[in-house]
Parts: structure tokens; sequence; C-alpha cells
């Protein structure tokens, strides 16, 4: 597994999944599905930042910062 996703790319992903987090905890009575979706979302946005790998990347061949062999 080749890294993708570049730091200004992660440093993003960590502000908006916490953002997306934070906003679920905050707002609770949005409705069920915006709870779940920004919990979902935000999850995988900080897992993605954490891994420094989007699978949706490898598949558009979209490489943002990471070193290419």
């Amino acid at each position: 597994m080749r890294k993708n996703v570049g730091t200004i790319d992660r440093g993003l992903r960590i502000l908006i999944g916490l953002g997306l987090i934070g906003a679920a905890f905050l707002y609770p009575n949005l409705g069920p599905s915006s709870y779940w979706g920004s919990l979902i979302i935000g999850t995988m946005m900080l897992g993605t930042s954490a891994m420094g790998w989007c699978p949706p990347y490898m598949l558009l061949g979209i490489n943002t910062g990471a070193k290419k062999d």
C-alpha cells in the first residue's frame, strides 16, 4: 500500500474529520441520517489521514504529494 495523501491533504482531512464528528455531538438534533453520516464520514477522514492512503485516490490515480516510485 503506497501512500497517496500529502501533508496538506492530511491536515485538511484532520480538520474536516474533527469538525464533522464535533458537529454530530454538538448538534444531535440534526436527524439520524445527518448524525450518523457526520460520524461515519468524519471517522473515514481521520482514518485516511492517519494511514496516508485513500482508496478512491488510488482508483482515480490521484497522488497529492507523496513520492511516486
